[in-house]
């Protein structure tokens, strides 16, 4: 390795290791290139939008030990970058991350940062729901885009609800952002909201089976929903309607089971949004829509 000296060396490096070993990228990145930049920056403690004059700096020797000893772990145990690292970054924002959540990558970030215009006026935004929060990142990143709304985010398990106290902390957001431990709305009677958000497990057994080592590094628990994916998304739509205000939202992911749902569905309206970005099968649904389609969604 004596030849390896700059930090542009090792992003090479680590991005040939990576594809070497067929290393899956898509916690956060998109390719090897991406996700070895990304590794090599963490361990110098450098940010994605340093001048690029930096790439021809020299590396210590400590520094040199602890890229290859985190890259290893990366390839051999195909443990996803951001639980090596201990966070990921969603909606422009940092948060902790452990085995006990899922690793942020969602493109509801996008509606976030748009603030879910035009489906929500703003100012009438007073109460949002992030329904199976994890790490609690969508919660969280609302509260940034609606400084004065009240915000419940919830999980079924008590770990991760552990995780997402600590990114209310470390966002200092605590005074508006509550974390409750609930079975999806079982926690939640009597509260009404104008967006109820959600990412919640919607992976088939079919779609588990084939999904790369890293998948199943994250918690079953976040991600697989029965044989067909669908098992707590239909919850979510039998109940979502008393929860919500007159003029609510719903708004929820189901990644590749979208096909699956709309046609379940096939009477439902369901409106699917197209990313700038990336990432498809999120839909809304207002709360009159839910209301007129209540029979539907009947189990």
């Amino acid at each position: 390795m004596d030849n390896l000296t700059t930090l542009r060396d090792y992003v090479r490096y680590c991005a040939s290791q990576l594809l070497k070993k067929n290393v899956f990228s898509g916690h956060g990145t998109e390719n090897a290139f991406d996700e070895a930049y990304a590794l090599v920056l963490h361990v110098l403690h450098l940010p994605f939008d340093m001048p690029e004059v930096y790439l021809g700096a020299h590396i210590t020797a400590e520094e040199q030990a602890q890229i290859l000893a985190l890259l290893k772990r990366r390839v051999d145990e195909r443990m996803p970058l951001p639980y090596l690292m201990g966070y990921a970054r969603f909606a422009g924002l940092d948060f902790t991350v452990t085995q006990d959540v899922l690793i942020p990558r969602s493109p509801i970030a996008e509606l976030i940062e748009s603030q879910f215009e035009p489906w929500l006026e703003v100012d009438k935004v007073k109460r949002i729901l992030d329904l199976c929060t994890g790490s609690g990142c969508i919660g969280i990143a609302c509260a940034y885009a609606f400084s004065d709304a009240s915000i419940d985010i919830t999980d079924i398990s008590y770990p991760a609800l552990e995780v997402a106290n600590k990114n209310i902390e470390n966002h200092g957001c605590d005074a508006q952002v509550s974390a409750i431990l609930s079975d999806l709305f079982d926690a939640l009677a009597g509260r009404k909201y104008d967006l109820i958000v959600s990412n919640p497990p919607y992976v088939s057994e079919t779609e588990a089976a084939a999904l790369p080592p890293e998948y199943h590094k994250e918690p079953p628990l976040g991600l697989l929903a029965g044989k067909a994916g669908l098992d707590v998304v239909q919850r979510i739509l039998e109940q979502a309607r008393q929860y919500l205000t007159p003029h609510g939202v719903l708004v929820v992911e189901v990644g590749a089971t979208a096909d699956v749902l709309a046609e379940t569905y096939p009477n439902v309206p369901f409106m699917w949004f197209d990313f700038e970005y990336g990432g498809e099968g999120v839909f809304l649904l207002t709360a009159e829509q839910l209301e007129n389609y209540a029979g539907e969604f009947k189990q």
